[in-house]
């Protein structure tokens, strides 16, 4: 749409404060909790067995059992995340693993919950079989991820986001769970409410922002002192936040579930 000069310097300034005040309104966007909300929905009793497929430092394994009373256990590929998972939850059952080789036996859980680690897979239909694999008949999946939307260029997404891997979009998530199997039961687009929530919160985005122009403005002072890597990983982090804000990426919570059966695998 052309905006004519008339509209920038008669129409608009009659508007301008009232459309601002609009904009400090919040659109209640939805926070963290959304997440254990859906997981909830499934209905599923305490004792439901659930492995946490890239379990960082495993806050979901211990939220989903405080919130839900299930039996979770937490898979990492990398040792330092369940080093501090087991200091700061205690006991809780972890083990070296990733969605592309899952060290579980065929049907050995009812629930697979991955959060935001698809942007470090390789295969993506190549893991999501694997999760059909260690699913029961029936069992369900949930799946946390911000995904990239046809807003971010080629070179944006190959730039300092490269950092943080490779983003899907929602279509390449799609062809991923029909490829190994699984059935789409729900998809939920977030878009930039969790980072409106964090914003509104504690202004975490606007952090980011300023944060990322330093870096911008000033690399080699950063670079001189924690090194070329970690300058990149945080540009790439930093940028990951704003870019979420403004519709280059978003956020998306999928539930999928496993078909009891398919012609070419009955019986297992």
């Amino acid at each position: 749409m052309d905006v004519s000069l008339e509209d920038s310097y008669d129409e608009f300034p009659r508007i301008e404060e009232a459309f601002g005040r609009a904009l400090d309104e919040s659109l209640d966007p939805r926070g963290p909790d959304v997440v254990y909300e859906v997981a909830g929905e499934l209905g599923l009793p305490p004792g439901t067995l659930a492995v946490d497929v890239g379990c960082g430092e495993g806050r979901d394994v211990a939220a989903l059992h405080e919130r839900l009373g299930w039996s979770v256990a937490g898979l990492d590929p990398v040792r330092r995340n369940l080093e501090v998972a087991r200091e700061g939850f205690g006991p809780v059952p972890v083990a070296v693993g990733g969605i592309e080789a899952l060290p579980l036996p065929d049907g050995a859980v009812d629930v697979v919950w991955c959060r935001e680690v698809l942007s470090l897979v390789g295969d993506l239909a190549e893991g999501f079989a694997e999760v059909r694999r260690v699913l029961r008949p029936a069992g369900r999946a949930v799946v946390i991820q911000v995904c990239r939307t046809e807003h971010l260029t080629a070179d944006a997404a190959s730039g300092p986001l490269a950092s943080l891997g490779d983003h899907p979009s929602f279509d390449e998530l799609a062809a991923a769970f029909a490829t190994a199997g699984l059935v789409v039961d729900e998809r939920i687009v977030l878009g930039s409410e969790g980072g409106e929530w964090g914003e509104e919160g504690s202004g975490t985005a606007g952090h980011r922002l300023l944060h990322a122009a330093r870096l911008l403005r000033d690399p080699e002072r950063y670079v001189a002192r924690f090194g070329r890597t970690n300058y990149e990983i945080m540009l790439g982090d930093c940028l990951w936040h704003v870019y979420r804000m403004i519709g280059k990426l978003s956020g998306s919570i999928w539930v999928l579930s496993r078909p009891a059966s398919r012609p070419r695998d009955l019986g297992t």
